[in-house]
């Protein structure tokens, strides 16, 4: 029985903390559709946060890599004063960048919906 009332606890916390995740996200990232994201990007800081290997294997022209693993180390190189453009495979590691770059004081974050499996536009391709 304390199993079972153990479980049902631990199951409790994890949901109540991905719909925190969840809701937080909603406040402090917008999503943008593809014809959003495209009309947008270019006057914007695009950062892709996949890890390098996916980077490689392709990313919307004009992306800088800066993984999920990097992001903390590398946040100087993201200007606070400058939308910031985000984008993942699926738009989950986007999300949590998103939620680590506010706490740093980033107000203008936005993240293609979908992520870049979705995206339809130029990519490069690293040869």
């Amino acid at each position: 029985m304390v199993l079972l009332y153990t479980t049902i606890g631990l199951l409790v916390v994890v949901i109540a903390f991905s719909l925190f995740n969840y809701f937080q996200q909603k406040k402090i990232l917008k999503t943008l559709t593809e014809d959003e994201f495209r009309a947008g990007y270019r006057k914007a800081q695009l950062i892709d946060v996949r890890e390098q290997k996916e980077y490689d294997g392709g990313h919307i022209l004009g992306a800088r890599s800066i993984p999920m693993s990097q992001l903390k180390m590398r946040m100087k190189e993201i200007r606070p004063d400058k939308p910031v453009y985000l984008y993942c495979q699926s738009g989950m590691r986007s999300g949590r960048a998103a939620q680590i770059l506010y706490k740093k004081g980033y107000r203008q974050l936005y993240h293609l919906q979908g992520g870049y499996k979705n995206w339809t536009g130029k990519i490069k391709k690293k040869s």
